[in-house]
C-alpha cells in the first residue's frame, strides 16, 4: 500500500510541479494587487480570477494528460478539464484543480487506449489525420462527461472538505491536520493536498477576507528545517553531519522540500518532530488570525513572507521559527539516541521510491526489459510517425510485447526505453528522456541503426549503444572495418533435410568452428542464448548466436546459413534459414543490416529458402 501511495503521490506531484511557475505569478498577481494587497490595483487584480479558473486546471490537466498520453494526452486532457470549469459556472464555480489532477491522466488513458485499439491498423500516411479527428472527437466526449459528472462531483467533493475544514478551524482543532501532512510530505502528496485541496479552499476564504491560513498548512519550511538542524548539531554520522548545512539552505531558501525526505527515512520516528512542531505554527496562526494572500509555492522562507498580509510579515515568521523550536527539540534527542545512519542509502531509498513512481525501477542492461520505443522528429507528426507506423508492422509478428509510438523530440515519455532520432535531434532527446537509449538515425524509413536496433530487439542481444551525433569522419574512418570473410561460399549449405532446432543450431555453431571463427566452446553458448530468448525472428528465419563474445572463444566474425526447404520448427514457427553469428566488435552487424534490407523484398526471401545457387545468395548478402 506504501508503493501505491508513493506512485500516486508522485503522479500528482509530477502534475503540479511544472507548473509552480504559475501559481507563483497567481499568488503575486493576488498578494499585490488585490483590494487589501500591497498595490491594490482594480485592473491587474481582474486578472486572478482567470488564472485561478481557467490558466492553472488546464496547465495541471495538459500535464496529466501528456503523463499518460504524450502529446495527445496534453491536448486532451486541456480539452476535457475547460468540460469541467464549464459544468460548474468558470469564474463563478469553485476552482477546478482537483478536476484537473483527475481529468488530465484520465484523457490521456483515453487517447492511449485509442492509439492501442489503432495500433497495426493506422495506414501509413494517414497518420496526422486519423491523430487529430481522434483527439478532436474523443476530447469532445471526455469535455461533455466532465461538464456534466466530474466537474459538479468535484464540487461537491471540495464542498464537503470546505465545510470539514470550517468545523475543524470553529472547534479550534485545525492543528490536527499536521498529523496528516508531514507524513503525506515523504509519501510526495504535498504538491496534490497543498494545491489540489488547501489552494481551493484558501482561493475562497481569501476572497471573502484577503487572506487565509490553508496557504501556510503545508508551505511551512519551519518543521523540515527543524529536523535538518538536529542532525546538523547532534548526528553521529559524520556524511550526515556535513550535508545537513547544505540542505538546510536548499530547503530554507530554496524551498525544496524533498530535499530532508532522507533524514526522516533514516529514522522515521524522527517524523513526530515536524508534526508536532507544524501543530504549534498552525496554533500559533489560528491563534492570531495570520493568513496569507496566496499560496506560498515552492515552499521558501522567501516565497512564504512575500505572500504575507500587510503588517503581519513578522508574525508569519515567528510562526515559522516555532515550527522550526519545536521541530528541533523533539529530533534533537532522537538523532542523538539513534546510531549512525546511512545517508546515501536513505538518499538512494527516496530516488528508488521516485523512479519506482516513474515505471523506471529497473536500469535497462539488455533488450528483454525494453517495453517502449519511441520515434522522435522535432514536430512529432511527419516522419516519426511514418517511421513508428513502419516499425511497429515491422516488429508486431515477432515481439508484440513491444510499444512502438511516436513522439517531438522535447516530450519524449518517461517510461521511453529507447528513443529513435535523427542525428541532429540526439542532444534535445538525451534532455528530453535521460534515462531512455537513443539511437540516431539520418532516414526513419530506411537506416542500418534501424535494422541493427531490430536484429538486436529480436534475437535478445544487449540494446544498441548510444550513438554520438558530432562523431567525425576521422573517427569514423578509425572503425573496425568488417573482414571480407565474414560471410563465405564455404559457410553457405543449401537443402538440408529437417533436423530439430537444437541439431541446427548445432550444425550452424559446428559449422562456424570448422571455418576458423569460434571456438567448439561457442556451440554451447549458442544453445544457452536459445534457451533464455528465442533466436526465431518471423518471416522463416532464425538467426542463432552465443551468450560468450570472449576473444577466448570468438576469434573472428563470422556469419554461416543453412538452407532447410522444409523447416526447422522453432516453437510454434518453422525456419527456412538458420543464419549462425559469431560477432566480434560488433563487425557482424554491418552483414546483418544487407540480411535485413535483402529480405525486405518479399521475393528474395522466397528465393533465398529454396535456391540452389550459392553464389547467388553470396552476392545478396554481402
Amino acid at each position: 500500500m506504501k508503493t501505491a501511495i508513493q506512485k500516486l503521490g508522485k503522479s500528482l506531484s509530477a502534475m503540479v510541479m511544472p507548473n509552480i511557475g504559475a501559481f507563483i505569478a497567481w499568488g503575486f498577481i493576488t498578494a499585490l494587487f488585490i483590494a487589501d494587497g500591497w498595490l491594490p490595483n482594480e485592473q491587474l487584480a481582474s486578472i486572478q480570477p482567470y488564472m485561478l479558473t481557467y490558466l492553472l486546471p488546464v496547465l495541471i490537466a495538459a500535464t496529466g494528460g501528456r503523463m499518460v498520453g504524450g502529446d495527445r494526452g496534453l491536448v486532451m486532457g486541456a480539452i476535457a478539464v475547460i468540460g469541467c470549469i464549464a459544468g460548474v459556472g468558470g469564474t463563478d464555480g469553485q476552482p477546478m484543480l482537483m478536476a484537473a489532477m483527475v481529468m488530465g491522466p484520465f484523457s490521456g488513458w483515453v487517447i492511449k487506449k485509442f492509439d492501442q485499439m489503432m495500433d497495426g491498423h493506422m495506414p501509413a500516411g494517414f497518420e496526422m489525420l486519423i491523430n487529430n479527428f481522434s483527439v478532436g472527437i474523443l476530447g469532445m466526449i471526455v469535455a461533455i462527461f466532465g461538464y456534466y459528472l466530474i466537474g459538479p462531483f468535484m464540487t461537491g467533493v471540495l464542498a464537503v472538505l470546505t465545510a470539514g475544514v470550517d468545523v475543524l478551524v470553529n472547534k479550534g482543532l485545525i492543528p490536527l491536520v499536521a498529523i496528516f501532512i508531514e507524513p503525506a510530505k515523504v509519501l510526495f502528496l504535498n504538491n496534490a493536498i497543498n494545491h489540489g485541496i488547501f489552494t481551493p479552499i484558501g482561493a475562497e476564504q481569501a476572497a471573502e477576507t484577503g487572506k487565509s491560513i490553508m496557504y501556510m498548512l503545508e508551505a511551512n519550511p519551519g518543521p523540515g528545517l527543524g529536523v535538518l538542524l538536529a542532525y546538523w548539531l547532534f548526528s553521529k554520522d559524520k556524511a550526515t553531519k556535513d550535508s545537513a548545512p547544505g540542505a538546510i539552505i536548499i530547503h530554507f531558501l530554496g524551498g525544496i522540500h524533498e530535499i530532508y525526505f532522507p533524514y526522516i527515512l533514516m529514522n522515521p520516528v524522527v517524523i513526530i518532530a515536524p508534526i508536532v512542531g507544524n501543530m504549534c505554527a498552525i496554533a500559533f496562526y489560528s491563534i492570531f488570525h495570520i493568513g496569507l494572500k496566496g499560496p506560498s509555492s515552492p515552499g521558501s522562507i522567501i516565497a512564504f513572507l512575500s505572500m504575507a498580509e500587510k503588517g503581519s510579515v513578522l508574525m508569519t515568521a515567528l510562526g515559522v521559527m516555532i515550527a522550526a523550536g519545536v521541530s528541533f527539540l523533539i529530533a534533537s534527542p532522537i538523532v542523538k539516541l539513534a546510531g549512525a545512519k546511512d545517508l546515501d542509502e536513505a538518499s538512494q531509498k527516496m530516488q528508488s521510491m521516485k523512479a519506482e513512481s516513474k515505471g523506471r525501477s529497473k536500469a535497462l542492461s539488455d533488450v528483454s526489459l525494453v517495453r517502449k520505443i519511441v520515434f522522435a522528429c522535432d514536430a512529432g507528426m511527419g516522419s516519426s510517425a511514418m517511421g513508428a507506423t513502419k516499425f511497429r508492422n515491422r516488429l508486431k509478428g515477432v515481439r508484440p510485447d513491444l510499444t512502438v509510438v511516436n513522439t517531438s523530440v522535447d516530450n519524449i515519455p518517461v517510461d521511453c526505453d529507447v528513443a529513435v532520432v535523427q542525428e541532429t535531434l540526439a542532444e534535445r532527446a538525451k534532455k528530453s528522456a535521460p534515462f531512455a537509449k537513443i539511437v540516431t538515425i539520418s532516414n526513419f524509413l530506411a537506416d542500418p541503426a534501424l535494422d541493427d536496433l531490430f536484429f538486436q530487439l529480436t534475437t535478445g542481444d544487449s540494446i544498441v549503444k548510444e550513438s554520438v551525433a558530432n562523431e567525425t569522419k576521422e573517427e569514423k574512418a578509425d572503425a573496425p572495418k568488417v573482414q571480407q570473410d565474414v560471410i563465405q561460399l564455404d559457410g553457405i549449405k543449401l537443402n538440408l533435410p529437417s533436423v530439430s532446432k537444437e541439431e541446427a543450431i548445432t550444425a550452424a555453431g559446428k559449422l562456424l568452428r570448422e571455418l576458423g571463427y569460434v571456438d567448439g566452446a561457442y556451440i554451447p553458448a549458442m544453445l544457452e542464448r536459445e534457451e533464455l530468448v528465442t533466436t526465431y525472428i518471423g518471416m522463416g528465419l532464425a538467426i542463432p548466436h552465443g551468450t560468450t563474445h570472449g576473444d577466448d572463444v570468438i576469434h573472428k566474425t563470422g556469419i554461416v546459413l543453412l538452407q532447410y526447404p522444409d523447416g526447422v520448427q522453432f516453437g510454434d514457427e518453422k525456419a527456412q534459414l538458420v543464419i549462425g553469428i559469431a560477432g566480434k566488435g560488433g563487425e557482424h552487424m554491418e552483414v546483418l543490416s544487407k540480411i535485413c534490407l535483402a529480405l525486405e523484398d518479399e521475393a528474395v526471401l522466397n528465393k533465398m529458402k529454396t535456391t540452389d545457387d550459392k553464389e547467388w545468395i553470396l552476392k545478396q548478402l554481402s
